[in-house]
């Protein structure tokens, strides 16, 4: 795969119309649905969790550049037919994306916290055990990622937990077939391949990681054209 080209994504327009907003937001919804991307971080999350209630306290999560919050949401569910408990605090830089999320939160009879955060310019307002992020990555330059890296281990207590894409050619035959399949919006059309153009391959992430000061950060990759980095406190 070519060199790593990174350019501004439409979702990431400020001006953005709020009705095209919604209607990409919900086509990421489909997109993320179909191919399991928040699902690559639960093991983990679940594992950690089981082992902080069985000493009788609640795990709390924190997810940054949380969007719609659909990884969340969809995990908050699943550890309530597990028995699971879990807190979850969600954070983002758009005050738009958060009210959809707790929307969508209040829909499906989940309680969240939101937290607006602009990850790149300033430390998290929040700590939790576990702090996870699931493609937001690719959105960076290599200063930025390893800002936002730092900064995701400065407010995790237990550990990290991160999912991006991977750039590879069948990571960029599955975007445009997805987004397609999936979603009539032309910001996913157009924002899907733009992200795996720009995404970090899991030996540069590898080398992100420990710049951002995550030592000895575990990786693995997964379907589809994705990796996932897992650090956890000594």
């Amino acid at each position: 795969m070519r060199a790593r080209v990174r350019v501004d994504e439409l979702m990431d327009d400020p001006a953005i119309d709020g009705t095209e907003h919604d209607h990409a937001l919900a086509g990421l919804v489909r997109l993320n649905a179909w191919s399991r991307s928040h699902w690559l971080l639960w093991p983990r999350i679940a594992k950690t969790a089981r082992q902080v209630n069985a000493n009788g306290r609640t795990l709390r999560v924190l997810d940054v550049a949380t969007g719609s919050g659909d990884g969340p949401i969809a995990m908050a569910r699943r550890a309530r037919r597990e028995g699971i408990n879990i807190d979850w605090t969600l954070c983002d830089v758009s005050a738009h994306a958060l009210e959809v999320a707790r929307a969508r939160a209040a829909a499906a009879d989940i309680t969240v916290a939101t937290v607006r955060c602009d990850l790149l310019r300033e430390a998290i307002p929040a700590r939790a055990d576990i702090v996870i992020n699931s493609l937001f990555l690719h959105h960076c330059d290599q200063a930025t990622a390893q800002i936002a890296l730092a900064r995701m281990k400065e407010a995790a207590e237990v550990a990290v937990a991160v999912t991006d894409l991977d750039r590879s050619r069948t990571g960029l035959a599955l975007a445009w077939l997805g987004s397609r399949v999936l979603s009539r919006s032309r910001v996913v059309h157009y924002d899907a391949l733009v992200s795996v153009r720009a995404a970090f391959t899991i030996e540069e992430a590898r080398a992100l990681a420990q710049s951002a000061g995550l030592a000895g950060a575990q990786f693995e990759r997964a379907w589809p054209a994705r990796w996932r980095l897992w650090w956890s406190r000594a």
